[in-house]
């Protein structure tokens, strides 16, 4: 299988924009990937942004933003406080903080929810992603719930057990107020990555895999 590299300025950081409808979206559909870049040595500069953060849902994605990201080059958090399960009702607010986020940051890549997500929230999210960075590389990462929406990815991170097995200890550790929720422990997320590990041939047999719309390819000369 063919790998691509991201196209950025080596003499600079790489740099990301996570964005999550909820506090813990961005660590499920994406933070294995995150941890696999953060990992490498390459200097990356992440933009964390957080639509419906309030509260102890705050505090949790305050903190686990500040522990992932421990060895990111730089990184800016920006959470709001919309209300949880009614982001469409608020679509004046919610676009006008998309369009302060973008005041601030020009990234590389954008790691954002699915256009097909059923929930509402996720759902808006994506909208608004691609109506706010057009000229970007945006790719959607995926969410399980009961609803049944997983698609059919086209790009694929492979993660070492060791990533798996991080990222799941993150989650079950900051996200304190989600465990009640019966979808969300360990195995569930473990079987995902195995799933999209035997898609994309992972040699670990794990992968967090993402939906990529539109790509530019260009072959640098030799």
């Amino acid at each position: 299988m063919l790998d691509l590299l991201p196209h950025a300025d080596p003499g600079r950081p790489l740099r990301l924009l996570c964005i999550g409808a909820h506090s813990d979206d961005i660590e499920i559909g994406c933070g294995g990937t995150l941890l696999t870049w953060l990992a490498t040595g390459r200097a990356l500069e992440v933009t964390w942004m957080v639509l419906t953060a309030s509260g102890t849902r705050e505090r949790e994605a305050r903190r686990s933003a500040t522990a992932l990201l421990r060895r990111a080059a730089g990184s800016d958090i920006a959470l709001a406080s919309f209300r949880d399960g009614f982001l469409p009702s608020q679509y004046e607010d919610v676009k006008a903080f998309f369009e302060s986020v973008r005041c601030r940051c020009d990234p590389d890549i954008v790691l954002t929810h699915r256009l097909e997500d059923r929930h509402q929230d996720h759902r808006l999210a994506a909208e608004l992603t691609w109506n706010t960075w057009r000229n970007h590389l945006v790719l959607e990462y995926e969410i399980m719930k009961y609803e049944g929406d997983l698609g059919h990815p086209n790009v694929f991170v492979p993660l070492a057990p060791a990533v798996a097995e991080r990222k799941k200890a993150h989650l079950m550790r900051h996200f304190g107020t989600q465990q009640a929720k019966g979808w969300f422990v360990p195995e569930n997320f473990d079987a995902l990555a195995r799933l999209r590990g035997l898609e994309c041939r992972a040699p670990s047999g794990l992968a967090e895999a993402f939906h990529a719309r539109k790509l530019r390819l260009t072959l640098q000369a030799a």
